[in-house]
């Protein structure tokens, strides 16, 4: 990618491979870049490696048309059977689409389908599937226009991985290049490159074999890395110096063994910057300076996260150094003479782009000479792969024999669409509002400080209308997006008139619009240009390690009234007309009987919320710019319609009446009913009968126990669906006030969002008959002193079940389920910050219950202190099991010990508080879920 780039002359690339199952994308501008966290196959690895994203959508994405929705992937048809056109009897899938719409033509393919491998693609059953498809779409909309949707959607998905590895780290990508390779990329790449703004695309003469002609491109190379964790600053020179010394040596070492002498090498050392007391560490090539390396730092960090620290120190976490054969390697593409001219074909055919049928050249690759221009739409028929020159581009042979196809005609950004709900247009939105949510979330995690947000994850970020209602969100914490609008509901009601452009608003109260005091919401209007109307909400929740209280980490298991739980936000205005109103918010978290433990730590997470928002808030104006406010407004109800329709379906399958009680280890119990009225297509979810209010604090506020509702139906839906208000839509729910899950002023109600939700959900799922219960907490341990505040919530194995059509599936080990799905810290992040040491972490072998279908395992987990630390524990299940279903077998209690330096372990209470000495360890014993089925 990057050396037939610079062969090119180009010095900006993004990578575009898209192959038939998947597509890579990879960023470049001067440097490669590495990941040292990265996420394979839904595992975390740490190791450098190369920062390469991956998406499923390759020209064996299978087509779907689900709940009024044009879908791509992410299954795919593989090569056996392959797409419809391989006449296999494959799926339809977009080499399909691309087949109906001219792109792909069967004369061009050899002829090696069919059962005697001796025919041509089919293009019978591709066009009489589309046709199929049209109908039941049921809006008057031709085969090859929903073929083009299907691609549409397919290019949206994949501008969106182009994304995560640019426009979401601080590039601007219209300055890059695309570089295009795979054997689909060239059907996609000018579409791709409309989709982001780019406006040149390179397809090397190699380009189905870019990666192996790369390896011969590419010079020897070779690094070594070493941790350091040292401040950026004199007193660490002579480490610094010595380190990267000791690196280069083991790096020579490497490559003298392949014949490289030294006089032909080039070094480069890199120091690994962070913030003190952040976990981002950003890539810095060191010359020597220590201030340049600062303001090389700054810059990217100004870059990526927006924003920089006053007067923070910075830490040298690792240093690394590359050496590099810099002699001349690879393949030589010298330059041949070119005759600048306009390409000439007899050879037409149709295809179908921008909604038309056009009249297309067919060029075959052998027959163009560098300096040839072929002018779109056209086709370039190579012996790998089909090039597709769309409408507006032009593709020009260079001197080196490379097709560079540059935008010739303005591309047209304010998109013509109509305010009508259009089933590409609606998945192409489900997709971008998502996008956005997330990009929020990585913005927040990134410039977050306190463990709990950076690397457990507990925060959520979401897009609601100009009522406070959910669009969408990314895939967060549960718990707080069914809860959140009511937190923006309570904003926009309680300023009303009074809402300026450079507002932000900070909320946490229980009893108007929040969930318990950790979880803080913050809410940023979006203003229209002129600063008057406001269109849109963007917010962020995020859980604050400690936010005062009784016990350190702001869940005290011991609460009876909000005071002892910490610190009460109730519609404050933390950003006045663009001030950050620091004082009056240290004020705040101080001035209280049991104040914030930390409240530079608060400061500084509320401010990465702020930032977060602001992405949505930028991303959001670029929507509007890009397709018109009406459009936006029109698709943001659009797919809140789109998400009621589908729970609605979901209610068809459920019995007329269900009911289901939950007992709790309080001697509380949950009582729902599900009454389905098949006329109206709506069902009533009744929690009368739960037990009253009482002194603890499992007391849940009334949207803990919507946002587990509205969890549940969503995932009872199955589909890909975004979580919205429109889940609800169809749901009526009745909370008698004075019960549990209606509390008042001053109710204790930490446990309610963490505890009582996992019950609600799993009474839900009971009284549905589709999941037995989970282990029904998150095992919520606390720990700290006046220096250390920590949180986390420790996964057990999941539950057994069925799906809507009646298959029964078996648990997974060791995950966390339902209403939380944060990680744990790392061990050496954790051993890191903190004064412990993780000794032990397992998954219990035949823990789960039992059944026709077994529930996953639980787990055990014991952590030592190295200095007195106070420590609680906030769960449930440790008398009562969690109960299988239909038949099935309950899972086990859970529990929670001490170890004391005597030696002797003393159990404590599901809910309880108490002091460890250095050396002195607590065990947490999770409840396992129950089995499903005889």
């Amino acid at each position: 990618m990057v050396e037939t780039a610079k062969l090119a002359g180009f010095d900006k690339v993004i990578g575009f491979d898209m192959g038939g199952t998947s597509t890579d994308v990879a960023h470049y501008d001067g440097e490669y870049e590495r990941a040292f966290d990265t996420e394979v196959a839904g595992v975390r690895v740490r190791a450098p490696m190369m920062r390469i994203h991956t998406v499923a959508a390759g020209g064996g994405s299978i087509l779907h048309f689900e709940a009024g929705r044009f879908q791509v992937g992410p299954d795919s048809a593989g090569a056996n059977p392959g797409p419809a056109c391989y006449r296999r009897g494959g799926p339809l899938a977009v080499t399909d689409a691309n087949v109906m719409l001219g792109k792909l033509v069967p004369d061009y393919f050899p002829a090696i389908f069919g059962p005697n491998q001796n025919e041509r693609l089919d293009t019978d059953v591709v066009a009489g599937q589309f046709a199929d498809l049209a109908s039941k779409a049921g809006d008057s909309r031709t085969p090859e226009a929903v073929a083009e949707g299907f691609v549409t959607i397919a290019v949206e998905n994949m501008a969106n991985a182009i994304k995560k590895i640019s426009v979401q780290r601080g590039y601007d990508v219209t300055e890059y290049l695309l570089n295009c390779f795979g054997g689909a990329g060239g059907q996609h790449a000018c579409l791709v490159a409309d989709a982001l703004g780019m406006e040149a695309v390179l397809v090397h003469p190699f380009s189905g074999l870019l990666s192996a002609y790369g390896i011969g491109l590419s010079s020897v190379f070779a690094s070594r890395q070493q941790a350091l964790v040292k401040p950026l600053s004199d007193a660490s020179r002579g480490e610094i110096d010595a380190t990267i010394d000791d690196l280069r040596k083991a790096v020579f070492a490497e490559l003298s063994e392949q014949g490289i002498s030294e006089a032909d090498l080039s070094w480069r050392p890199i120091l690994q910057i962070r913030y003190d007391g952040t976990d981002t560490a950003l890539p810095v090539p060191f010359d020597g300076s220590l201030d340049t390396a600062r303001k090389d730092f700054e810059a990217a960090h100004k870059a990526q996260f927006g924003f920089v620290y006053d007067n923070k120190p910075m830490v040298v976490e690792a240093i690394s150094v590359e050496g590099q054969d810099a002699r001349p390697a690879g393949r030589d593409e010298a330059d041949v003479g070119i005759e600048d001219a306009n390409a000439s074909t007899d050879e037409r055919r149709r295809m179908f782009c921008e909604g038309a049928w056009h009249e297309a050249g067919v060029y075959r690759r052998e027959g163009l000479a560098p300096g040839n221009r072929v002018a779109g739409p056209a086709l370039i028929i190579e012996s790998h792969q089909t090039i597709v020159v769309e409408p507006g581009w032009e593709a020009q042979i260079t001197a080196k024999d490379h097709v560079l196809m540059r935008r010739v005609e303005k591309k047209r950004r304010q998109a013509a669409l109509g305010t009508e709900a259009d089933p590409v247009m609606l998945e192409v939105f489900n997709n971008l509002f998502m996008s956005i949510a997330e990009q929020m979330g990585v913005t927040l995690q990134n410039t977050a400080y306190s463990v709990n947000i950076k690397e457990r994850l507990d925060f959520s970020c979401a897009v609601f209308d100009r009522t406070g209602a959910l669009v969408a969100n990314a895939p967060h914490m549960p718990v707080h997006l069914g809860s959140m609008d009511r937190s923006v509901e309570t904003i926009i009601r309680l300023n009303e008139g009074d809402i300026h452009p450079g507002d932000v608003f900070a909320l946490n109260a229980p009893y108007n619009g929040g969930t318990h005091l950790p979880d803080i919401t913050v809410v940023t209007p979006v203003f229209e240009d002129a600063g008057k109307e406001i269109l849109f909400y963007s917010a962020s929740r995020g859980h604050h390690a400690d936010v005062g209280g009784t016990a350190p980490g702001s869940m005290t298991p011991l609460a009876t009234t909000v005071d002892e739980e910490g610190v009460l936000f109730d519609n404050f205005r933390i950003v006045e007309r663009g001030r950050f109103r620091e004082t009056e918010l240290h004020d705040l978290l101080t001035d209280h009987p049991y104040p914030a433990r930390n409240p530079h730590q608060n400061i500084a997470d509320l401010k990465a919320q702020i930032a977060a928002n602001e992405k949505g808030v930028a991303e959001l104006r670029k929507m509007v710019t890009h397709f018109g406010l009406d459009v936006v407004e029109a698709y943001m109800g659009h797919v809140q319609d789109n998400a009621a329709e589908s729970v609605a379906r979901v209610l068809e399958r459920l019995p007329d009446v269900s009911e289901y009680e939950y007992p709790t280890d309080t001697g509380q119990a949950i009582k729902v009913k599900i009454t389905v009225d098949r006329d109206k297509r709506e069902a009533t979810v009744d929690f009368t009968g739960t037990s009253p209010v009482m002194k603890n604090n499992f007391n849940a506020p009334e949207p803990v126990a919507r946002a587990a509702v509205l969890y549940a139906f969503r995932v009872m839906v199955e589909n890909n669906i975004p979580m919205n208000a429109g889940c609800l839509r169809p749901i009526n729910i009745i909370i008698p006030d004075g019960c549990m899950l209606r509390p008042s002023y001053p109710a204790a109600v930490v446990a309610g969002n963490v505890e009582t939700s996992q019950h609600v959900t799993n009474a839900m799922f009971g009284a549905m008959g589709a999941l037995a219960n989970a282990q029904g907490t998150m095992n919520n341990l606390t720990f700290g002193n006046a220096q250390y505040q920590y949180y986390e919530t420790i996964c057990s194995g999941s539950p057994a079940g069925r799906m809507n059509d009646g298959r029964g599936f078996g648990g997974t080990s060791g995950v966390h389920t339902h209403m939380t799905n944060s990680r744990l810290t790392d061990p050496e992040v954790l051993e890191l910050r903190f004064p412990v040491l993780l000794e032990d972490f397992h998954i219990r072998d035949g823990s789960g219950g039992t059944g026709k279908w077994n529930a996953g395992n639980g787990t055990r987990r014991t952590i030592r202190f190295l200095e007195q630390m106070e420590c609680a524990i906030l769960s449930s299940h440790r008398s009562h099991p969690p109960r299988g279903v239909a038949g099935g077998g309950d899972g086990k209690v859970g529990k929670t010990e001490v170890r004391r330096l005597s030696g002797e372990v003393e159990t404590l209470k599901a809910c309880d508080q108490t002091v460890l000495e250095a050396g002195e360890a607590v065990i947490v014993t999770t409840p396992t879920a129950g089995g499903f089925g005889r």
